[in-house]
């Protein structure tokens, strides 16, 4: 028994070394051969924005080998043509700049007089002060000898001392020397841009061949699997590609008519760098529109095309980011926003600016490939949008550590959206389950059980839409704690109404009975049920079994015979109290054979299969959630009961 676990920790240290191992070698895969991955990796991103074009060519009649050559040949020249209608830009504003001189001077020493002009006079000044502090009538001694003060040879007529002449022979500008600096210089992007190409008309070419053998290398019997991911993952990268390609084209366009409308000059370059540079993530655009605005101060004399220039890529930009972006696509991608940015850096470290503009499209593809590999599933934590707790492991994490108020704005949220029962069924009892189970096992301290109780108490009662706040202000903020939580929650109401929760004297068939079978889970589900009918404007109330042996003991004159109408037995564990559910039935219907008995019986935690409700003549009907016993209040008291709860009253 002893040498089990140093056998397990020694297997678990083993497969961390060779994780590690095995990540510093991709790692180093990645950056020493990013010469080879590079064309690639973009060949087989830009064969995913062709595929749907050589698909049309193929339904137009056109061969597959004709309609990849179409595809290709019309890609070649539209971004040749844009390519070098930015060119054409570039040496035209290349050529402007010398006229623009006067300006540039002009602006520069206006600022250089805004700004280190007047720290030169401060200083001046500060520097008199010193001065005039530090005089006393003499002179003070010098701690040194002075030192005789040499004039430099360019303020005398003595013969400089000659230095060794260092003549730089420059190389005559033959057209061959300058067709050599050409080639040299555009050499790599031309040899990755044919490298790119040809990898693209041969991924095109045999596209469906490549899916079949990555199905075949990854997924091996288990297709279904492998089929799906990749069809997750075209899908995403897909409308990735499509819709930013449409939006940044249209920011192109915006910004190349808003530049036109308000006067700067080559307003077509600057549209054409604002698309492209927008698929940097989030730093991109605003680096062309920084570039703009100080091409914009250099070739107007005054400063207001410079607003204007930041002010049209600000509104461009938030409009597009805040209103057309997420009407499109919204979040589409899967990634978080974080995630964004760290893979940008990443990338960008990794293969530099080429890395920085495919930084989103490879994140994409490591998030979907943890949503399909149990092994890789750190990086869908990690990097996808998905919440990494839900939403009662949130509620039972904040309850945990006291922090209730984060648990009321979670909960407002979900109550715009839906109803205070859905809330309580989806999010806030599996949360008590949590802790239910936590509980069972000896998890948790007497403190944290403590911090839950006070959690939930005040996360119930901020939802409550009838208490005032100054009732909750009144109140103590501690719980009893010999009190479970539905015991407290109702003791507040006692305070407030009395020992019945209400008058006794009422209209026939208006009260509707709550009542748990004692477990610390039924009194808190019972409580939530009767302030889901209240809410309703249905005079609902907490009871228990020993409620009945103490109203018997005390005389009730006031008492409106046959005041019930309905009575709800609950229990969250219907297995375990199936005899004490008999009883409790059996005991409601002998007192009130004339009333509606409906059981809740709430799902195990758990289980791995539901229970069949007990068979019982006596209840009416059965129902399994919150949601479905205040829908058969509602149907039984459609406007709400003959008397409606007083909403200073009622908690």
């Amino acid at each position: 028994m002893s040498s089990q676990p140093p056998a397990q920790t020694a297997a678990t240290a083993s497969q961390r070394a060779v994780v590690i191992v095995a990540l510093a070698c991709v790692l180093a895969l990645l950056y020493f051969g990013r010469e080879v991955l590079v064309p690639i990796i973009l060949a087989l991103f830009l064969s995913l924005l062709m595929a749907p074009w050589v698909r049309i060519y193929r339904r137009i009649g056109f061969g597959h080998t004709a309609s990849v050559l179409i595809a290709v040949v019309a890609l070649v020249v539209i971004v040749t043509g844009v390519t070098t209608m930015m060119g054409t830009q570039v040496v035209h504003v290349a050529r402007s700049l010398p006229q623009y001189e006067v300006t540039i001077r002009a602006k520069a020493q206006s600022l250089r007089e805004e700004t280190l002009g007047r720290l030169d006079v401060v200083r001046g000044e500060l520097g008199k002060v010193i001065d005039d502090s530090g005089q006393d009538g003499t002179p003070a001694p010098s701690a040194t000898a002075a030192q005789p003060f040499l004039a430099p040879p360019y303020l005398t007529n003595a013969p400089a001392t000659p230095k060794p002449s260092t003549q730089a022979t420059k190389t005559p500008s033959t057209p061959v020397g300058i067709l050599t600096r050409v080639l040299s210089t555009a050499w790599v992007p031309v040899e990755t841009a044919g490298i790119v190409l040809v990898v693209l008309i041969f991924v095109l070419l045999e596209h469906e061949s490549l899916r079949d053998r990555f199905i075949r290398l990854a997924g091996g019997s288990d297709l279904r699997a492998t089929t799906a991911a990749i069809i997750d993952a075209g899908e995403r990268l897909s409308r990735f590609f499509l819709s930013t390609f449409s939006v940044n084209f249209g920011v192109g366009v915006a910004s190349w008519l808003g530049l036109l409308l308000i006067g700067v000059p080559n307003a077509l370059l600057w549209g054409l760098l604002t698309a492209a540079m927008r698929f940097v993530p989030y730093i991109g655009v605003w680096l062309v529109a920084a570039l703009v605005s100080v091409f914009a101060a250099a070739v107007a004399p005054g400063w207001s095309l410079l607003w204007m220039t930041l002010v049209l890529y600000l509104v461009v930009e938030i409009v597009v980011s805040q209103l057309i972006e997420p009407f499109l696509y919204g979040h589409t991608t899967g990634l978080s926003p974080l995630a964004v940015v760290v893979a940008a850096i990443f990338w960008s470290w990794l293969w530099g600016p080429v890395g920085l503009l495919m930084s989103t499209p490879l994140t994409l593809c490591l998030v979907v490939a943890g949503r399909h590999v149990q092994a890789l599933d750190l990086l869908n934590i990690l990097l996808g949008d998905t919440p990494a707790l839900t939403m009662p492991q949130r509620v039972y994490q904040r309850a945990l550590s006291g922090d209730s108020s984060e648990i009321i704005s979670e909960a407002r949220d979900f109550l715009k959206r839906k109803s205070f029962a859905a809330y309580c069924d989806a999010v806030l009892l599996p949360a008590l389950q949590l802790a239910r189970i936590d509980l069972a096992n000896g998890a948790i301290s007497t403190a944290q059980q403590l911090s839950v109780k006070q959690a939930i108490v005040t996360v119930v009662e901020s939802l409550d839409s009838h208490e005032s706040r100054w009732l909750r202000w009144r109140r103590r903020t501690s719980v009893l704690e010999s009190m479970t939580i539905g015991q407290s929650l109702r003791q507040h109401r006692e305070d407030a109404m009395g020992q019945f929760q209400g008058p006794l004297a009422v209209a026939p068939g208006s009260i509707v009975l709550c009542m748990g079978l004692g477990s610390m889970a039924d009194d808190l589900s019972t409580e939530l049920l009767t302030r889901i009918l209240r809410d309703l404007h249905i005079d609902a109330r907490h009871i228990s079994i020993a409620d009945f042996e103490s109203f018997d003991a005390q005389a009730h004159p006031d008492l409106t015979p046959k005041a019930v109408s309905m009575a709800y037995v609950v229990s969250t564990s219907p297995v375990k109290e199936r005899d004490a559910f008999d009883d409790a039935v059996a005991l409601v219907h002998a007192r009130m054979s004339h009333a509606c008995i409906v059981g809740v019986m709430f799902p195990e935690p758990l289980a791995a299969a539901e229970v069949a409700p007990p068979l019982n003549e006596n209840v009416n009907e059965f129902v399994t959630s919150l949601e479905q016993a205040a829908q058969q209040a509602i149907a039984r008291f459609p406007e709400g009961g003959n008397a409606a709860v007083p909403s200073s009253a009622a908690i």
